[in-house]
Parts: C-alpha cells; sequence; structure tokens
C-alpha cells in the first residue's frame, strides 16, 4: 500500500470545497464563487501533476490505498484511491480542460444573474469526475458516477425557466438511470460474487488474475460466463454514460444548457466516464476471450454498439443546423469510435482517442460559444456566416479544432489517435464491419465538418446577429489558444515513430515502427478525409450561401435522405411510439391496478371491517349488553325495594312477624280444611 497514494483524496476535494464557497455564497458574491472555483481546478491541476509524475516512475505498478469506510456484519465495507499511468493523465486533462472552461466562463456568463450558483454547480461537476478517476473501488466509482449524473442534470437545466431546457435535463437524467440501473446490477452481482468491490487489493481485487479466472469459469444458463454477465451489465452504465446507440437520445439535448457546460459534458468529463470506465475494468470485459463456446462475449458487443454509434452519429451530423447540435452528434460519433477500439482490444488506443478529442472537441465547443456569444445566442448556421473577418482568433483556433477532428495527416492529434482505432480495427479476427463504419464515419466526419465550417465563418453574414458580431474577450480567446495547442501537440506523444503515451498506459515498451508499416490503410484513411473535405467545400465552399433561407445543397439532391437525417433518423419518435407508449400503458395499468384492484381490495376491506364492526356493536349492546344491563336493573330494583324495608325498628320487625304469623295460619287453615 502507497502512503503518498493516500493524498489523491485532495484533487477531488478541493473543487467539492469550491462548490460548498459557491452554495453559501450570496448571489452578488461573483468573485468570490468564480475565484474559489478556478482556485479549485489550478490547485487540482497541480496535485494531478504530482500524481502523474508519481504514476509515471513506474508505469507497471497499480499505487492503491485502501480503507475501512464503516463496519457491516461480521465484515467491513472497503473503499479505496488507485493511482497508475491511465488515471493519472485522465486527472490531468479533467483538471486542465476543466480549468479552461472555467476560465472561459468567466466572460461568457458574465452577465447571467445566476453567475454563482453557476460556478457552484460547475465545481461539484468536477469534483464528482475526479472522484470517478481516482477510485480504486467499484462502488466509490459508482458515488462519483451518479454525482456526475446530479451535476450534469442541474447544468443542463441550468436555465429551467426554459421549458426545452428543463425538459433536456429530465430526459438526460432519466436516459442516463436506465444504464446505471444496469450498472448497479452489475455490482451487486459482482459483490455478491467475490465479495469485494476493490480493483486491485494484493491479488484479492476483482481486476486480479485468481478472481478473474473464478469469475470466467462460472457458467451460468445458455453457456455465458459469470464474467460476461457482470461485464455487460456494467457496460450498460456507460452506454448511458457515453451516449451509444440505443441511449445516445439524451446528449444533443444537452446542448440547451449553456455552452460551457456543453464543453464539459462533451469533452473532458460526463461522456468520457463511461469510455473510461470499460478501459479500467478491461481485464473483467476480456475475461471471457477465451472462452471458445461463449455464445457472446462483451467485446464483441462492445465493437458492435461502437461502430453503430460511430456511423450513425457522423451521419446524423450531415443534416443538423445547430451549431451546438453538429458538434454533439460528432460527439456521438466520436464516443462510438473509442468504444469500437475497446471492443477490438485495443484500450489504449480508445485513451488516446479520449485524450486528443478532451482537446480539440472542447475546443470546438468553446469556439462555438464564442460564436453565440458574439451573435447575440444566434446558433442556426444558415442565419451566421462572414465571422471569419470579425472574428479572426475564433475562426484560427475553430478551424484547428476542426482539423483535428476531421483528422487531417501528420499534424493534428486527431489523425493519429484516429488511425491507432482503424489499425486495431484492421487487426480484429471477428470482423473487419467496424473497420468499415469507421472508415465511413471518416468521410462523414470531414464533409459535415467542412459544411460547418463555410456555413459559419464563410460568404457574407446572412443575419443582423451575424452582421454585428465582434471577437470575444481575451478571457475567451486565450483558453482557445491554449486548447488550440493541445490539439495539436497532444498527437505527437503517440505517434508510430514516438510511442511514448503507448509505453505509459501499458506499462511495457511498445518499439517505435515506421509509417510504411500499415501504410496501406492509412493511405486509404487520408484519402477518405480528402475526399470529405472535397465533397464537403464543392458543396458548401464553391457555392456559399447567400441568404438565410436558401435550401441546402444536400437537401436539394437527396431531400428525404436529408430530412430523415435532420429529424436524427426519427429515433426519438420511435422511442415515443414504442417506449413512451409502453411506459404509458404500463402507467394507466398502474393506475386500474392502484385504483380499482388493490384500492378496490382495500375499500372492500374497509367497508367489510366497518360492516362486522355495526354487527358486533349491535350484538355487543343491542344483545349481550342489553340483557345484563336489564337482569341488573330488575335485581337492582329488587334490592332497593327490599332496602326499603330495613329499617332498623325493631316494632317494626315484630309487626312484620306478626302480620306473617297470621298469614301463615290462616293458609294452614285453610289447607286443612280442604
Amino acid at each position: 500500500m502507497e502512503p503518498r497514494v493516500a493524498y489523491l483524496w485532495l484533487i477531488p476535494a478541493l473543487p467539492l470545497l469550491a462548490a460548498g464557497v459557491g452554495c453559501v455564497a450570496p448571489r452578488n458574491g461573483r468573485r468570490l464563487a468564480a475565484g474559489a472555483a478556478i482556485a479549485a481546478m489550478l490547485g487540482a491541476l497541480v496535485l494531478s501533476c504530482f500524481a502523474l509524475h508519481l504514476a509515471l516512475a513506474d508505469p507497471s505498478a497499480h499505487l492503491v490505498y485502501n480503507f475501512r469506510w464503516f463496519d457491516l456484519g461480521n465484515g467491513a465495507v472497503r473503499l479505496g484511491l488507485l493511482l497508475d499511468p491511465l488515471n493519472g493523465l485522465m486527472c490531468v486533462m479533467v483538471s486542465l480542460v476543466g480549468l479552461l472552461i472555467f476560465i472561459f466562463s468567466l466572460g461568457y456568463m458574465d452577465a447571467d444573474e445566476n453567475f454563482t450558483r453557476f460556478f457552484c454547480f460547475l465545481s461539484l461537476f468536477a469534483a464528482a469526475m475526479l472522484c470517478v478517476v481516482v477510485a480504486n473501488s467499484l462502488l466509490l466509482l459508482f458515488i462519483g458516477w451518479e454525482l456526475v449524473g446530479l451535476a450534469s442534470y442541474l447544468l443542463i437545466g441550468f436555465w429551467f425557466h426554459r421549458p426545452a431546457a428543463a425538459a433536456a435535463a429530465k430526459k438526460a437524467f432519466i436516459t442516463t438511470r436506465i444504464g446505471d440501473l444496469g450498472f448497479l446490477l452489475g455490482l451487486v452481482w459482482l459483490y455478491d460474487t467475490t465479495g469485494s468491490l476493490l480493483l486491485y487489493d494484493g491479488g484479492n481485487g476483482v481486476l486480479e488474475s485468481h478472481v478473474l479466472g473464478d469469475l470466467a469459469t462460472q457458467v451460468l444458463a445458455g453457456g455465458l460466463a459469470a464474467s460476461t454477465a457482470i461485464g455487460l451489465l456494467i457496460f450498460c452504465g456507460a452506454v448511458g454514460k457515453s451516449g451509444q446507440f440505443p441511449l445516445h437520445v439524451w446528449l444533443p439535448d444537452a446542448m440547451e444548457g449553456p455552452t460551457p457546460v456543453s464543453a464539459l459534458i462533451h469533452a473532458a468529463t460526463m461522456v468520457a466516464a463511461g469510455v473510461f470506465l470499460m478501459a479500467r475494468i478491461f481485464p473483467l470485459a476480456a475475461a471471457d476471450q477465451g472462452l471458445a463456446a461463449a455464445p457472446v462475449h462483451v467485446l464483441t458487443v462492445v465493437a458492435g454498439i461502437g461502430a453503430v454509434t460511430a456511423l450513425m452519429g457522423a451521419a446524423i451530423a450531415v443534416a443538423q443546423h445547430d451549431l451546438k447540435r453538429i458538434l454533439a452528434f460528432s460527439t456521438v460519433s466520436q464516443l462510438g469510435y473509442m468504444m469500437l477500439a475497446l471492443g477490438v482490444g485495443s484500450w489504449v488506443a480508445a485513451i488516446f482517442h479520449l485524450l486528443t478529442h478532451a482537446f480539440f472537441k472542447a475546443l470546438l465547443f468553446l469556439g462555438a460559444g464564442s460564436v453565440i456569444h458574439a451573435a447575440h445566442h444566434e446558433q442556426d448556421i444558415r442565419n451566421l456566416g462572414g465571422l471569419r473577418s470579425p472574428m479572426r482568433a475564433t475562426y484560427a483556433t475553430f478551424s484547428v479544432g476542426m482539423m483535428a477532428l476531421t483528422g487531417v495527416p501528420f499534424v493534428f492529434s486527431g489523425f493519429w489517435s484516429k488511425e491507432a482505432i482503424l489499425h486495431a480495427a484492421s487487426e480484429w479476427n471477428v470482423s473487419h464491419l467496424p473497420l468499415y463504419a469507421g472508415l465511413a464515419g471518416v468521410v462523414l466526419t470531414a464533409f459535415y465538418m467542412t459544411r460547418l465550417l463555410c456555413e459559419v465563418f464563410w460568404g457574407a453574414p446572412r443575419s443582423p446577429a451575424a452582421a454585428h458580431a465582434h471577437e470575444s474577450p481575451a478571457v475567451m480567446t486565450v483558453p482557445l489558444v491554449v486548447l488550440a495547442v493541445g490539439a495539436v501537440a497532444l498527437g505527437f506523444l503517440g505517434t508510430p515513430a514516438w510511442p511514448w503515451l503507448q509505453s505509459q498506459l501499458t506499462g511495457e515498451a511498445v518499439p517505435a515502427h515506421s509509417l510504411l508499416e500499415g501504410g496501406g490503410l492509412m493511405a486509404l484513411s487520408i484519402v477518405l478525409v480528402a475526399t470529405g473535405l472535397g465533397a464537403g467545400w464543392a458543396l458548401y465552399g464553391r457555392r456559399l450561401r447567400a441568404t438565410a433561407g436558401a435550401d441546402d445543397p444536400l437537401a436539394a439532391a437527396a431531400p428525404r435522405l436529408f430530412a430523415f437525417l435532420g429529424a436524427r433518423m426519427k429515433l426519438d419518435e420511435l422511442y415515443a411510439a414504442t417506449v413512451g407508449r409502453l411506459n404509458t400503458f404500463a402507467a394507466a395499468l398502474a393506475v386500474i391496478l392502484d385504483r380499482w384492484v388493490w384500492g378496490g381490495a382495500v375499500g372492500f376491506l374497509a367497508r367489510f371491517g366497518e360492516f362486522t364492526g355495526s354487527v358486533n356493536r349491535g350484538v355487543d349492546e343491542g344483545g349481550l349488553n342489553a340483557g345484563f344491563d336489564s337482569i341488573s336493573e330488575r335485581i337492582r330494583g329488587a334490592g332497593r325495594a327490599y332496602s326499603r324495608a330495613q329499617t332498623g325498628e325493631t316494632h317494626g320487625y315484630l309487626r312484620a312477624l306478626a302480620v306473617a304469623f297470621v298469614v301463615l295460619a290462616l293458609l294452614a287453615l285453610l289447607g286443612g280444611g280442604q
């Protein structure tokens, strides 16, 4: 047990303390709330850097600090903290990107009357995510996981006076709870089977070899291994949190929150939690790979879901008009790529893409926020245009993010992390379908991002809001520049020529190799990127939109397909027509059962009780009590009459005896005469 790891609790504790400060700060305590939040994130970043330095000293080690939380029966519930290169890098990424988003929020939320409350919620969100990252116990991770869900509900619905924002917050909370129910069942099953939820515990943790071997050899009905069932249940939580099909529907609607919230949720924190979770429990998810007779494997399901999500998200993004929703569906697609990488067995490639995506997607969302702030909250790309000249810094940094996301070769980080995923998919011996989905997504990503850049920044302004746009203040543009640098530089940590990141994550030396190895797939990917860029330029760059009401070129070429994609493949309507109606039917059935069956039964029993009570009262009062009372009254009357004869006078008694004697004598004479 590593004593220095015990101080990891300070990393989430600092933003949690800042959230407490923001909670008690008055509404006009803007400097106090914002200052505490930014200082806490800066402190968390410094501590995260020290933690990463400690982890990189021995990349193959898992440094843990486990402790007793409370006693339970004859045992105890134990929690723990963990440090290795995986969560060391995650801590640095979350705290750094979070810090830049916090600073950007100073300018973006400056005019909001609930500025103080906003920073309180941001700090709570960051604390919850950092708790997820440093946990060595799945129970502690789940606690942070649920706090992330609560904080996302508060932030998505921050402008709760808007019905759309309130509805989006409820949708996000309920949808992710569906996945979390599976996650919780998986944890209960795992604890019941192993007696622990600690990841590493001196050989007895749930990710350690002999425990995994026991789980893989426990065969359930149908030939399913216990490790498979538990892994799939835990994956349900990742599906909800990371916006995977079919629980992705909440993520685009989360755009109703302030744009810094979108950057925080869609880049470095909430949606990354699911990918991080699956990377963390990868040994458990892969425990059934040696079981050839198993009907299904966890990683196969993960790869399939990831491939579908990557292609679907990219396709839907092509036909969206809302600036933030295009980026939201792009996030869905990129998260699909990460899950695809996990499924084909390369959790390292998934984490590489997670880290690069955090920078360039945060850059894109904050760049969109800069545009929305400058254009008086206009975010329909048809009403923008011509922003390249008045917003040079935003345009330049947004272009860097666009090229990193698109995968423009050799310079931008997204190219290297995307290539790592595609090469891993090409080597998967189960199926090449995930590879084909990934390659199709490459074309679509380049296409919709070119469309977005042309519509927003090129041409002439198409609305008064765009015509009067101006560059954002330095407090907003400086974080964009820092993120742009990261979107370029981070990729060089994992190039084939210098696979430093891969070596640190695996704890093993990964040999460098030439770009010519596997160069055919890389060349194909570059051609596909060029194809997407060229198609986007041909449709949207050569013929720039003249007016906001002009037809979209793609809509004119394929109106039905464009409308279908613009309606999000009508999945929300499908859910409303199936799951929604089923839920309505179940609710109506519950009302019938409650009011007429259970309520009727309770009412009948109540009325029966009243009837038996009245009968009992009649028998008791009118029968038993009345008869007893009448006899008692007669006895009392006789007693009273007899008592009147008891005067205590001797002369009276003698007279009564004389009268009685006379009467008896007469009776005797009369009787004798007869």
